[in-house]
């Protein structure tokens, strides 16, 4: 694999916001992962709708989509981004015993979105264990990972 020269980071090894002013602005779109595991139990509850916190999937939903909209704010080299699309979709896989959380993030930029969808899967997933922890705090999330990007200099990536 060739070594690639790190675009964050100044002759002196500091990091620093990559100038993306030049680039043209490309369609890009991310997809990302991510799952908990819980009780049977607790996913039935979740199903049934009887969670005192409310309807855990809608929270997750719209947790994911503030999460996306956020990104820059929590993750220190990422840029401002107009979010064209941010989707989340939490799908209860009983016979895995796991939510299974898929987010698709779309802008019309000069960066891409990776970080806005996996921030968003990463949001949704610990929304759904805020609104179980009185439960069950022995929830585990994880898988979280890019599914697929497009756009921009470097392409299409799509996982194997």
């Amino acid at each position: 694999m060739e070594k690639k020269k790190l675009s964050h980071l100044d002759a002196e090894g500091r990091a620093y916001m990559v100038d993306v002013g030049g680039k043209p602005a490309t369609e890009r779109e991310a997809i990302a992962k991510g799952e908990i595991y819980l009780s049977l139990d607790l996913l039935e509850r979740i199903e049934a709708g009887e969670i005192p916190k409310g309807d855990v999937l809608s929270v997750g939903r719209i947790a994911g989509i503030m999460g996306a909209k956020k990104t820059s704010e929590l993750i220190p080299m990422c840029h401002p981004m107009l979010i064209t699309n941010a989707k989340v979709k939490l799908d209860i896989h009983k016979d895995r015993g796991l939510i299974e959380a898929t987010a698709t993030v779309k802008t019309q930029g000069v960066t891409g979105v990776e970080m806005e969808a996996l921030t968003a899967v990463s949001v949704a997933l610990l929304s759904i264990y805020d609104m179980c922890k009185a439960m069950d705090k022995s929830m585990v999330m994880g898988q979280i990972r890019l599914m697929k990007k497009t756009g921009g200099k470097s392409g299409t990536y799509e996982r194997s």
